[in-house]
């Protein structure tokens, strides 16, 4: 109201009096309709400059009202071009390689692209591209490349160990993804399995876990090398590795390395049957000319044969491993039929957790790291029904269900 009485008052010295409203969305409804009269008949002195970030949340009689002018980012070229002059003309040693990373974390923003050029020129030395990875938390350009080579050859082991490398080197989860994301988007592929894996990493940065879903995407890529990842995939064979091309860091193992012993409860490929069974990774054919090394798995958590389940040994596990997630599946009753588990819960709300993909998948990995199988999980069953007023039901709807008592 205070801006719709200054406005009629003519300016002293200038042809116009400019009105720049930053962040405009942010109005109440109120001072909208305030601010509606005036653009509507402005006087002839005045402009009005409405800047948003959100244009969806500027009532549409407001913008009927306006010249619309948006504002893209800027090409990388042209902010690697400039960021090349400022580099000369402030003697800031830097190659070309570390302005096109300045230039790819500023996202066509000359201002943030310039900060980030500050920073690194006040180091006092020549600048690098491994200079600017530090600096911004990323892996090295090397190393995106050597997992993408491992993902393609199948190397389960030394990419578990590049993978570890990388993490505790303090590169995020979120950020290693969004490189590899950018790798793999940057030259087309003719497989779908690629764009597949890709889908995946880029639900990283929303997971509630990010490192426990960027490892089970990479490796469970690896494991299954034909097909897409998905919760309730079957079993593919284990790939045989390749030689990693890098340093003696992440070598992977000898061939004189002994190939894991095969107990009767195992199950075994032969000449006449060479289905796997559903569920159950295939030990691949030994050779003598060329072993191959399958990956290892941990050890289980109770005595017991693997490949035979046992639902309390399950339990036994993650109550060592994962409390959380045993309070859960304790109060589950479980089914296991036909390389099938079967859970079925009296609350909803314990239902609900199972349904989420991260518990399924710590499930799945518990169940294969303590039986050797990996099994389908199936959620049973339904939340009671409560007995009681349309009220009383729709608070045990609200809150994944309940009991009712009388207090």
């Amino acid at each position: 109201r205070d801006l719709r009485e200054k406005v009629f008052i003519a300016p002293v010295a200038a042809k116009y009096k400019v009105y720049i409203i930053d962040e405009v969305h942010m109005l109440t409804g109120e001072s909208f309709n305030a601010l509606l009269k005036t653009l509507e008949e402005p006087p002839q002195h005045v402009i009005f400059i409405l800047a948003t970030t959100e244009l969806h949340k500027v009532p549409a009689t407001i913008v009927s009202r306006t010249q619309r002018f948006h504002f893209r980012p800027i090409a990388q070229k042209k902010v690697i071009a400039h960021l090349r002059m400022l580099a000369d003309k402030e003697s800031i040693d830097i190659d070309d390689e570390a302005l096109e990373l300045v230039a790819e974390h500023g996202g066509g923003s000359f201002r943030d692209s310039i900060s980030l050029l500050d920073q690194l020129g006040s180091l006092g030395s020549a600048v690098t591209a491994e200079t600017v990875e530090h600096i911004l938390g990323r892996a090295r350009s090397a190393d995106i490349r050597t997992a993408l080579h491992l993902l393609e050859t199948g190397d389960q082991v030394n990419l578990h160990a590049l993978l570890d490398d990388v993490l505790a080197n303090g590169t995020s989860p979120v950020t290693f993804a969004e490189q590899l994301v950018g790798e793999l988007l940057s030259v087309p592929h003719t497989e779908e399995r690629w764009y597949h894996v890709a889908e995946k990493l880029m639900s990283v940065a929303k997971a509630h876990f990010p490192q426990l879903l960027l490892t089970s995407t990479l490796l469970g890529f690896v494991s299954k090398p034909g097909e897409k990842l998905s919760n309730n995939d079957e079993a593919g064979t284990v790939p045989k590795p390749a030689v990693k091309p890098r340093g003696n860091a992440h070598e992977s193992r000898s061939d004189t390395t002994p190939a894991p012993s095969h107990t009767p409860s195992e199950t075994t490929i032969t000449a006449t049957d060479q289905t796997p069974q559903k569920g159950v990774t295939p030990e691949p054919l030994l050779e003598t000319s060329s072993p191959s090394i399958a990956p290892e798995t941990k050890s289980p958590k109770k005595s017991g044969a693997k490949g035979t389940f046992d639902w309390d040994t399950v339990l036994t596990g993650l109550k060592k491993t994962n409390p959380a997630l045993h309070a859960v599946l304790s109060r589950a009753s479980a089914n296991f039929t036909d390389n099938t588990l079967s859970l079925s819960f009296h609350y909803g709300l314990h239902r609900k957790k199972l349904e989420q993909p991260q518990y399924r998948t710590q499930l799945s990995r518990a169940i294969q790291d303590i039986c050797g199988l990996n099994p389908d999980i199936v959620i049973t069953g339904s939340t009671p029904e409560l007995a009681g007023d349309d009220t009383t039901k729709r608070v045990a709807e609200l809150m994944g269900g309940g009991e009712s008592v009388n207090v």
